[in-house]
């Protein structure tokens, strides 16, 4: 571009891009590559920066398409790159400001034609540009395949250069490089088994350097370090006045500083906000992409490999011989980086990989004594979604039910004392265990998701990290506890009004209505003696008749619903399609209270408080058929300390109240409680899970990555408004 680039917008124009471009041939021996590399404008802040940049090399990038199979020109300015990094090393060991500078915008010239490369032509085409013969205007199949050497090149840069100052951003525009190399899969809506990135990453030249590539791209994650200070990190003044040479090396390092120290986004209208560490975010993406590469049809992704299997630095036992790509790392610096950064889709992306790849994390991190700089991140998340969009909450809560299926957490996490939680705003929390906390924000996210976005999956995963939780409950907060009962409660209230509609869905009667009304969620009032031999008697008769046939009637009553609202053409409403959703939460719920009742009764005393304050409506629904089985203990405990609080005489405190279920827990006989199968789900993933993973990995580095921008046009993978 030259030193008298100064502007983004004069780029097509400019004389050194056009040679580039144009139809003379270039010798890579040619004093032409100094005057094009010593270029500085301000880099790019924001997307319509980026936009004017694409669009800038868009215009030379076509030009070079058409007349480099003659001219060979890209071929030469890759081997002028590939000659410089031979000497980075020294450079950087040198303080060689001027080479380092040089190079790295022989690579951002690369980055930025490769990227529009990718964008506009095949494979096929893309791989025959990087192999024409310079001044031959034809393909030789045995001259150098000088894009497979350019990705090894980078990644030998990516692990073996030292990070410094005068590094740092040719270290980040390297890792970008690599994610631009690998964004053909932006371009397809297909997920890509078979390309160029397996072609190269998966095996040949670039296999050796697996193992070396992840550990480097982990620490980068683990390490957050800032980017040096705006023009004072590349180049020291050696004199008052400085040189021309210095003007313009130090103007590109202010210029092209200010991307990291802005935080250019390319997806955002505006200028994102400023990213502490773009090398850890940059090195973290990439991460996820390598990882996220389907299988090749000869060879297992060897990221993925390395990911699921390296170790801790204090684990002195050694890899067997059967594990490829083996590294090791220190889990304690791990783990610190990974607590500290779950405000990022990314970062709670990479802790799910790990978590469910890697034993050796998933063991370190469950044996840890401060799991609550872990968790509590992963609370917050969830408690904010509303601020979040689904595929983070969904990552988050796949966490939990990962950590919930081991039964020493699900102890832990109720001796672990919180204090002040300043978040959680719907109740003042000046002291509550860990464990009575996940119960709060699960229930308080299963409610949202009721409410909300009635997602399926959601709400079955919130259920079962609850379920696998249940026979661990201890020393419930009674918040905690009053939540799982009111929950509960709200559910079989809302079921019995969706089966009155259901029925009788001509009906005006607000009889029932006034009943429900009469149940607050939060417990502070008794349905009055009427309303509770109404409702008692009415669902005795809706439930008889649902003993009967229980499927078949319901499956009649929705079809003559149905039926009725046909004629003008409106939807069966919502309480009809609900209604086994419902029921699924209900029977689930129930399943959960009583396995705590079943295993840990003599701990919960708030537990059993709750479900007595609540007895009137978990007395409807004995004779219920999908129920019947699971409430046979419960009724049990209620019918048991009922008797005992009317033995104790009327006007009793809570104090009081709590004494009494205290004491009667050593008296009631356990043998009477039926025993049930213990809740335990495990997560797996789906078939094919990479349909998921890969889009959403894009979506990612499309929303996140510093410095890229793609035309939203372009994108085939997922769609704009896609989480």
């Amino acid at each position: 571009m030259g030193s008298n680039s100064s502007r983004i917008s004069d780029l097509p124009k400019n004389e050194y891009l056009k040679k580039l471009s144009g139809t003379e041939s270039v010798s890579e021996n040619d004093p032409f590559w100094n005057q094009l590399l010593s270029f500085s404008f301000p880099a790019p802040t924001s997307s319509t920066e980026l936009k004017l940049l694409e669009e800038a090399t868009i215009s030379v990038c076509r030009s070079l398409v058409e007349n480099n199979p003659r001219t060979g020109n890209l071929g030469a300015l890759i081997k002028v790159f590939l000659s410089r990094t031979k000497e980075l090393k020294l450079s950087a060991e040198c303080q060689n400001h001027i080479f380092i500078w040089q190079t790295h915008n022989a690579l951002f010239i690369i980055c930025c034609l490769l990227k529009v490369f990718i964008c506009e032509m095949s494979e096929e085409e893309l791989q025959l540009h990087f192999t024409y013969e310079e001044k031959s205007g034809s393909y030789s199949c045995d001259s150098e395949d000088l894009l497979e050497e350019l990705v090894c090149c980078l990644m030998q840069l990516i692990t073996d250069i030292p990070l410094l100052d005068i590094t740092y951003e040719i270290s980040v525009e390297a890792i970008s490089t690599m994610v631009v190399f690998l964004s053909c899969q932006l371009f397809h809506k297909e997920v890509l088994r078979q390309s160029i990135s397996h072609k190269y990453l998966m095996r040949g030249r670039c296999l050796p350097y697996t193992s070396k590539l992840v550990k480097t791209l982990l620490y980068n994650f683990i390490r957050q370090e800032k980017p040096p200070p705006p023009g004072t990190h590349v180049f020291s003044q050696q004199s008052e006045g400085g040189g021309l040479l210095y003007g313009l090396a130090s103007g590109v390092a202010t210029g092209l500083w200010s991307v990291f120290t802005l935080g250019g986004v390319g997806s955002k209208a505006a200028a994102a906000p400023a990213l502490a560490s773009p090398l850890a975010n940059q090195s973290l993406l990439l991460l996820l992409v390598l990882a996220n590469l389907t299988d090749a049809a000869d060879a297992p992704n060897p990221y993925r490999q390395a990911i699921m299997s390296f170790k801790n630095t204090q684990d002195n036992s050694p890899f067997p011989s059967s594990i490829p790509h083996a590294f090791q790392i220190n889990f304690n610096s791990l783990y610190t980086a990974l607590c500290e950064q779950q405000t990022s889709d990314q970062a709670t992306l990479l802790l799910y990989t790990l978590l469910h790849q890697n034993s050796n994390i998933r063991t370190y991190m469950l044996a840890r004594t401060d799991m609550e700089s872990l968790v509590l991140p992963i609370l917050e998340i969830l408690y904010h979604v509303e601020e979040r969009n689904s595929h983070h909450v969904y990552m988050a809560l796949i966490i939990l039910l990962i950590l919930t299926e081991d039964d020493g957490f699900n102890r832990s996490i109720h001796e672990v004392i919180l204090k002040n939680i300043t978040w959680y705003s719907e109740r003042v929390l000046t002291e509550i265990s860990l464990g009575s906390l996940l119960i709060l924000v699960v229930i308080r996210t299963i409610q949202y998701n009721m409410t909300r976005t009635r997602d399926k999956y959601l709400h079955t995963n919130c259920l079962a990290a609850l379920a696998n939780m249940s026979a661990q409950f201890r020393s419930l907060h009674q918040y905690a506890a009053q939540r799982i009962i009111s929950y509960t409660c709200r559910h079989l209230r809302r079921y019995v009004n969706v089966l009155d509609k259901l029925y009788f869905p001509h009906s005006h009667c607000t009889t029932l209505q006034h009943c429900f009304s009469s149940l607050s969620d939060n417990g502070e009032e008794l349905l009055s003696l009427t309303c509770s031999h109404i409702l008692r008697s009415y669902a005795s008769s809706l439930f008889s008749l649902l003993s009967k046939k229980h499927n078949k009637v319901l499956e009649q009553a929705t079809q003559s619903l149905r039926g009725s609202l046909s004629s003008n053409d409106v939807p069966l409403p919502d309480y009809a399609q609900d209604l086994n959703v419902i029921e699924e939460v209900i029977r689930m719920m129930l399943e959960i209270i009583n396995s705590c009742l079943t295993n840990s009764l003599h701990h919960n005393p708030n537990l059993v408080y709750a479900l007595l304050y609540k007895r009137d409506l978990f007395e409807q629904f004995q004779t219920h058929p999908s129920f019947q089985d699971i409430m046979q203990n419960i009724d049990l405990v209620i019918n048991f300390f009922n008797s005992r609080l009317l033995q104790a005489g009327a006007e009793l405190s809570v104090e009081r109240v709590l004494e009494i279920i205290k004491q009667g827990v050593v008296a009631l006989p356990k043998d009477r409680l039926k025993k049930f199968p213990e809740l335990k789900f495990k997560y797996v993933e789906e078939e094919q899970p990479e349909e998921f993973f890969i889009p959403y990995v894009w979506s990612l580095v499309y929303n996140s990555a510093v410095g890229l921008y793609w035309n939203a046009q372009d994108i085939q993978l997922f769609t704009m408004d896609s989480d």
